[in-house]
C-alpha cells in the first residue's frame, strides 16, 4: 500500500533504503508515516500509540540478538546488557545516524528546543519498529539492520573490564568526580521467582536519575541500573 503523497512516499523509500530494507512491499507505508509523526505536528494523528509497542518490540529484539550472539552469557548479563541497548540515549544515537530528522514532521517550535532532541530521535525509533513489526507480525524486517547497530555497542560493553561489579564501578566514579555517593531506589514488581522483571531499580546521583534496571533479584536490577548510569557517565569524559 502506497501513500496518497508521493513526496512523502519518496520521502520514507528513502528512509527504507539507509536501512538497508529490500522487502519494501512487505511495508505498510501509513504505519511508517504514523511513526515519523511528532505530537507537536498533529494532536490527533502521531507516533504516541506506535512508541508503545515499540517500547516492547525493540526490548524483544535486543534479547533476540543477545541469545543468538552470546549463548553462553548468564541471564543477569542479557539483563544488563539489553537494558543499555534498549536506553534512549542508544536508541537516539541509532535513529541519528540514519539520520531521522529528515524525515520526522515536528512543528517549529518544538524544532527551536534542542533539549527534547533526542527524546523525540529514540521515541520515533521505537515507533518505526512498530511500524515495521506490525507490517509482518515478526522481526524480519528488522533484525538485519538493528543487529549491525546492536553489535559493536555490546562487545564494548563486553569488553570492559567494570561489567562484572557496575556498583562498584559507579561509586568509584561518582566519589572520584562527584564526591558524592549514588543512591539506589529499587521495588519488587511482583513476587513470582526467576521473574526477570521482578525487581526495577533507579540510581539517582546529585538530584538526578542517571540508570534503569530490571533483574531477578534486587541485586541484579540494580546492577543493571548502575550499569546504565556508569556508561553514561563515563562516556562523558570521551
Amino acid at each position: 500500500m502506497s501513500l496518497a503523497y508521493p513526496r512523502r512516499q519518496q520521502e520514507l523509500h528513502a528512509l527504507a533504503q539507509r536501512l538497508g530494507l529490500s522487502k519494501l512491499d512487505a511495508i505498510d507505508w501509513n504505519l511508517m508515516d504514523l511513526a515519523l509523526i511528532h505530537i507537536t505536528f498533529s494532536a490527533e494523528r502521531n507516533y504516541e500509540q506506535l512508541e508503545f509497542v515499540g517500547d516492547a518490540v525493540v526490548k524483544l529484539a535486543a534479547a533476540e540478538f543477545l541469545l543468538k550472539t552470546y549463548p553462553d552469557l548468564k541471564v543477569g548479563e542479557f539483563t544488563a546488557i539489553r537494558s543499555v541497548l534498549v536506553s534512549d540515549r542508544i536508541l537516539a544515537k541509532i535513529a541519528d545516524s540514519f539520520g531521522f530528522d529528515r524525515y520526522l514532521l515536528v512543528a517549529s517550535s518544538a524544532k527551536s528546543d534542542p533539549a527534547g532532541r533526542d527524546s523525540r530521535l529514540a521515541d520515533s525509533l521505537e515507533a518505526v519498529l512498530a511500524a515495521l513489526y506490525l507490517s509482518t507480525h515478526n522481526l524480519s524486517l528488522i533484525h538485519p539492520w538493528l543487529d549491525e547497530q546492536f553489535h559493536p555497542l555490546a562487545e564494548e560493553i563486553l569488553a570492559d573490564p567494570a561489567r562484572q561489579n557496575y556498583k562498584a564501578a559507579l561509586q568509584n566514579w561518582t566519589q572520584g568526580h562527584q564526591k558524592t555517593l549514588p543512591e539506589y531506589r529499587t521495588q519488587e514488581m511482583g513476587n513470582t521467582h526467576n521473574d526477570p522483571n521482578r525487581f526495577v531499580s533507579e540510581v539517582w546521583i546529585q538530584g538526578r536519575c542517571m540508570g534503569q534496571g530490571t533483574g531477578r533479584s534486587r541485586k541484579a536490577a540494580e546492577q543493571a541500573a548502575a550499569q546504565e548510569a556508569f556508561l553514561v557517565l563515563s562516556g562523558q569524559e570521551t
